[in-house]
């Protein structure tokens, strides 16, 4: 299982989703995205949740690891 990690702090936030999508749409099944963010990433989770199929919401974790750095992991079934 291969873990990929996208930083997006430094990204425009319109950028952000489309970067963070792509981004996990390259990815095998089985595999994870962790992302770094300036922020809970809770409304992405959301999105993804309502909207992308191989998204596995029940293995979701996010872990703060700074008041400005949060580390979300999205796996994908």
């Amino acid at each position: 299982m291969a873990d990929t990690t996208l930083d997006v702090r430094e990204l425009p936030p319109v950028e952000r989703h489309p970067k963070i999508h792509a981004a996990f749409d390259d990815l095998d099944a089985g595999e994870s995205l962790t992302m770094l963010n300036d922020h809970d990433p809770k409304p992405l989770f959301y999105e993804m949740q309502a909207e992308v199929d191989a998204f596995d919401a029940d293995n979701y974790t996010v872990e703060q690891r700074a008041p400005d750095e949060f580390a979300a992991t999205f796996p994908k079934k």
